[in-house]
């Protein structure tokens, strides 16, 4: 259960945080939330899907880790096995918090039940120094947050456009495997490439204007990715 505190330096100035990687810590998830600001660094690592909330039919792009919920292939005996980790992972136990009316700055929040936190000992990276000022590493989150932060902010524009020029298509993957089982991945969509080289000029001044292009190629080129995510899954099903 996630337990949201504002963080500061006296009630929390002790706090430690592991920065290793596990599924003990937080890390088993079969998808990571992803902004389209992220696709170029992502997409050499991961198939980037888009999602649509059923309640509020809002649109959302991630980073798929695994064919099952829990599942992240990337987990690697205690290390994360790539060289980039989306913003809204690499930032836990950490979010950015605002007041419910917006007339405050946003604030750095941390989640008290965060299996990542050390309440004792010297186990993990400290937050603040005997002063109670912000550790380097505390202050490279608070720059990653921000960055998170102004991605989201941007990234609603982005995702009006994929609707405005119905780029996408609903994805469904069937996966089999060495072992003989099957995987099967459903409830996401990619752009549709057919619709998006089919485009007019017009179109595409818009997209181009806007700074979509480049994110709209990058997730597209992502799906090669797919072909790396099963030959993960089958050397696990392997045990190799």
């Amino acid at each position: 259960m996630t337990q949201h505190q504002i963080l500061d330096s006296l009630t929390h100035r002790a706090l430690r945080v592991r920065t290793d990687s596990g599924a003990a810590l937080g890390d088993a998830v079969m998808a990571c939330l992803l902004m389209p600001a992220e696709f170029r660094q992502a997409q050499a690592h991961f198939p980037i899907l888009f999602r649509r909330d059923l309640e509020s039919g809002t649109l959302s792009a991630v980073a798929l880790f695994g064919f099952a919920n829990g599942e992240n292939l990337f987990l690697e005996a205690g290390h994360w096995d790539a060289t980039y980790k989306p913003l809204a992972q690499a930032v836990q136990p950490f979010l950015i918090g605002r007041s419910s009316d917006g007339s405050r700055p946003p604030q750095v929040h941390v989640d008290m039940g965060s299996p990542r936190l050390v309440h004792e000992g010297d186990e993990g990276v400290a937050l603040f120094d005997e002063a109670g000022q912000p550790s380097p590493w505390l202050d490279s989150i608070a720059q990653r947050l921000g960055d998170l932060d102004a991605a989201f902010q941007a990234s609603a524009d982005f995702f009006a456009a994929l609707e405005r020029h119905a780029l996408l298509e609903p994805f469904t993957l069937d996966v089999p495997l060495v072992d003989g089982t099957r995987n099967s991945l459903v409830g996401f969509h990619i752009i549709d490439e057919e619709r998006l080289r089919a485009l007019d000029a017009a179109a595409l001044d818009d997209l181009h204007r806007a700074g979509h292009l480049m994110p709209l190629f990058m997730a597209v080129a992502s799906i090669a990715q797919f072909n790396e995510l099963v030959a993960r899954k089958n050397r696990r099903v392997a045990g190799g």
